[in-house]
């Protein structure tokens, strides 16, 4: 069934008029599941002690970099998006906008983790990137809440850094979850940037346009975490490596459980999630070799066959919230029990070695 005639399998008038209605985008960005993007903070007094020392000479071409703001002109809207999303039919402009308003919480709890890091570090260069950092983030929230005002359906920001709440991450959590999510989020981007760029008549919204530039920033983001990660070379070895490799399957993980529950949205954009996925893991891990010394094998039969086995444990447990009562708690609690062993198998298996390279830099050439 094609994407955009999806709706007309609404089986009555009641379901065509929910399918219509706007969604309620504050209660989806405030909503706290294991999926969606969660608001942190950390130890900021840590944060005084790091010495960027051991990667100055390409720490400082990267500050100077995002100095220079290259994308200080490109989040400009125009009047392609103007009736965009409401022309869409309702069950893809549903699932974009859960798309956009997920991008958004995630982009926003970046920048309120980085603004209040710039604000209390006394470290000269952690105030520097984190200042930048902040930046950026503000500018891609901005950007995308303006595109769902155009629908009426934008969030109040000020409101939701009050309503989320907070989780405490040492700062090399944070390091290892912000590295990864710059690096998968341009992997994302890219892949659908260069899916588009080849089917045109799919780009079904114009800010797939601004897509891009816009992943640059986030691999310059990248760029910045990666340093901070092999300036402390004992956070990527002994017992670090395993949260390497925890950090890279949770973000594989999640991506993948997400992906799976926008089926329409991805059908819109000519893309099969799974073969989609595989793609941006395949690019995450060739990114991440310039800083990990573990990768996983997304190729193994039996780790996809495992990441599959999740992903139906994860249907179990939302069709248990559905259904209710003691037959919805069994299936919820036999969800999470096949979701934790799949996971563990994937833990697991055998990884991949790598030598890190001399220089750590890369370009987003992908």
């Amino acid at each position: 069934m094609n994407a955009h005639t999806a709706i007309k399998a609404a089986p009555d008038a009641f379901a065509a008029r929910q399918a219509f209605a706007k969604p309620d985008t504050m209660a989806m960005a405030t909503h706290e599941t294991v999926l969606s993007p969660r608001f942190y903070t950390t130890d900021f007094a840590a944060l005084d002690a790091i010495d960027v020392s051991p990667v100055r000479a390409e720490w400082d071409a990267l500050m100077a970099e995002m100095v220079s703001d290259p994308n200080k002109h490109h989040f400009k809207k125009d009047v392609s998006f103007d009736g965009a999303i409401e022309s869409l039919e309702p069950a893809l402009r549903a699932e974009f906008t859960d798309f956009l308003v997920s991008s958004l919480t995630s982009e926003f709890s970046g920048c309120v983790l980085y603004a209040e890091i710039a604000r209390r570090t006394r470290n000269p260069d952690m105030k520097q990137l984190f200042k930048l950092l902040a930046r950026d983030e503000s500018r891609h929230a901005g950007f995308i809440n303006e595109t769902l005002k155009d629908s009426g359906i934008g969030i109040d920001l000020g409101f939701l850094t009050k309503a989320k709440k907070y989780h405490y991450f040492k700062p090399k959590f944070i390091f290892y979850a912000v590295y990864l999510s710059e690096k998968i989020g341009y992997a994302r981007y890219i892949a659908i940037f260069r899916q588009l760029a080849a089917k045109p008549e799919m780009r079904f919204h114009p800010i797939f346009n601004w897509f891009e530039q816009w992943c640059n920033d986030e691999f310059r983001h990248g760029e910045a975490f990666a340093m901070l990660l092999r300036a402390d070379p004992k956070l990527l070895k002994g017992m670090n490596k395993l949260w390497v490799r925890f950090f890279l399957l949770s973000v594989y993980a999640t991506m993948y459980v997400r992906d799976h529950a926008r089926p329409v949205f991805h059908e819109a954009l000519g893309l099969d999630p799974t073969a989609y996925d595989y793609r941006v893991f395949t690019i995450c891990t060739q990114i991440s070799r310039q800083v990990f010394p573990v990768e996983l094998d997304t190729d193994a039969p039996a780790f996809r066959r495992n990441m599959d086995n999740l992903l139906a444990a994860s249907r179990r447990i939302e069709a248990g919230k559905a259904r209710g009562g003691l037959v919805g708690l069994a299936m919820r609690a036999s969800g999470m029990a096949g979701a934790g062993l799949s996971f563990a198998k994937m833990y697991l298996q055998r990884t991949h070695s790598n030598a890190l390279p001399a220089t750590i830099r890369l370009q987003p050439a992908w």
